[in-house]
């Protein structure tokens, strides 16, 4: 693997300086692409740190010996950490003082919280109307539910209708695993802080953006909304044994190992299809030539495919399926994707140092800018880590730090400050 290396002298936000008050993951991992890609990530943390540094991923049964949170380090990396405690009377005035010397506040707080703190957008861009002010929330900043809190499992899966589609009948509808509708969410948020960045650019002026993750639900579930409201009638969820077509559907193999067929338009791939699975008196059937024909027989079909899948293994059926030029997917295990040289190939896996870690590996950013991945080399920091090189940067005093901090508005931070930031 080859070696990380320093990127935020090239980075192509380089220059752009993000005042981060956010938890948990949705916002904050929009700002570690952001400081993937050279931007001055400032994370404002309350006394202690924010809460996701110790949600501990043994929870749901991973048992790394490393204290903290690894998901952390993913949302987080590459930033600069500073505490602001917003309860004392002196917390928000500081924030509305830092915004002033800040190119993008990115935020999380319900609206009833930025109007308790004197955060809200208009006060924000009324402190620097160069800002971009971006917003985000559960539910959206209007109607009855803008101050109702709302992780991605309630605002993005179950909400937006996308929970309600998921899992086979009769069971239960599928839970999410964690943060997928916050990492959907954060690409949301970066595409609208580029373009506000860019008509700050060519207007001058700051920018209000917001984001929710009820609406990265319904963007996500896009295809499906857009039929309804066309026919409102709720679609029904997949069922693999009687599927709408069985070449877009699971198969177990001989190795306890799942086969995704994908050929929503089957009908092309039909006479390939039935040679790869050695029936190519199929091809001609009257109850199967084509797609229509399939329809009405899709039980029986499915149930003759899945004694003809459970004859191979997945190894032996990847060698068939991809010798007919179908389209298939292995079904793959995390632990087999943290291994898959597809991956190792286009560098999804690049390392990074921590003091208490050590070296570590971690996901990249899901896109290329000129042929290779953005990045940083820098671990997330430690709560209040920054704080004075923080301060000197936003070119506070040297009196008005020591106040700041004897006053109890700024936290001391928690290790001795390093070079260049870093963790």
């Amino acid at each position: 693997m080859t070696e990380p290396r320093t990127k935020e002298a090239e980075g192509v936000l380089t220059g752009i300086r993000v005042l981060e008050l956010a938890n948990y993951v949705a916002a904050p991992s929009c700002g570690a692409m952001m400081a993937d890609m050279g931007a001055d990530v400032i994370k404002v943390e309350p006394p202690g740190g924010e809460p996701y540094r110790r949600f501990m991923q043994r929870a749901q049964e991973f048992d790394y010996p490393f204290k903290s949170n690894m998901a952390f380090q993913l949302d987080n990396r590459g930033k600069r950490s500073i505490e602001v405690d917003l309860t004392h009377p002196g917390g928000p005035g500081f924030v509305l003082d830092a915004v002033r010397r800040i190119d993008v506040f990115l935020t999380n707080l319900l609206p009833k919280r930025r109007e308790r703190f004197g955060l809200t957008p208009e006060a924000i861009l009324k402190a620097n109307p160069r800002i971009i002010d971006v917003s985000l929330t559960g539910y959206g900043t209007q109607g009855p539910d803008a101050d109702k809190p709302g992780f991605d499992h309630s605002a993005f899966w179950a909400r937006s209708g996308i929970m309600a589609l998921m899992g086979e009948p009769p069971s239960t509808p599928a839970l999410q695993r964690g943060a997928m509708g916050d990492h959907t969410a954060a690409m949301n948020l970066l595409a609208a802080i580029l373009a506000a960045l860019r008509l700050r650019d060519l207007t001058g002026e700051g920018q209000r953006v917001e984001v929710s993750l009820l609406a990265t639900g319904m963007w996500v579930l896009g295809a499906d909304i857009v039929s309804v409201l066309a026919d409102p009638q709720q679609p029904p969820r997949h069922n693999r044994h009687e599927p709408a077509n069985p070449m877009w559907n699971s198969y177990l193999t001989r190795d306890d190992l799942w086969i995704l067929l994908v050929m929503p338009q089957s009908d092309p791939y039909w006479p390939s299809f039935c040679q790869a699975v050695d029936k190519p008196d199929w091809e001609a059937d009257p109850n199967y030539a084509t797609h229509e024909l399939r329809m009405p027989h899709t039980a029986q079909l499915t149930a003759e495919l899945e004694k003809i899948f459970a004859r191979h293994t997945l190894a032996e059926w990847a060698e068939i399926l991809d010798r007919h030029g179908l389209i298939w997917s292995p079904v793959t295990r995390i632990t087999d994707v943290i291994q898959d040289p597809q991956a190792e190939a286009n560098n999804r896996y690049p390392e990074l140092d921590h003091p208490e870690i050590g070296r570590f590996r971690t996901v990249a950013i899901p896109f290329l800018l000129d042929d290779e991945s953005p990045g940083t080399d820098r671990a997330a920091p430690d709560h209040g880590q920054h704080a004075d090189e923080v301060l000197r940067d936003l070119q506070f005093g040297r009196d008005e730090i020591a106040e700041l901090k004897a006053k109890g508005v700024i936290g001391r931070g928690t290790r001795d400050q390093r070079p260049n930031g870093g963790s």
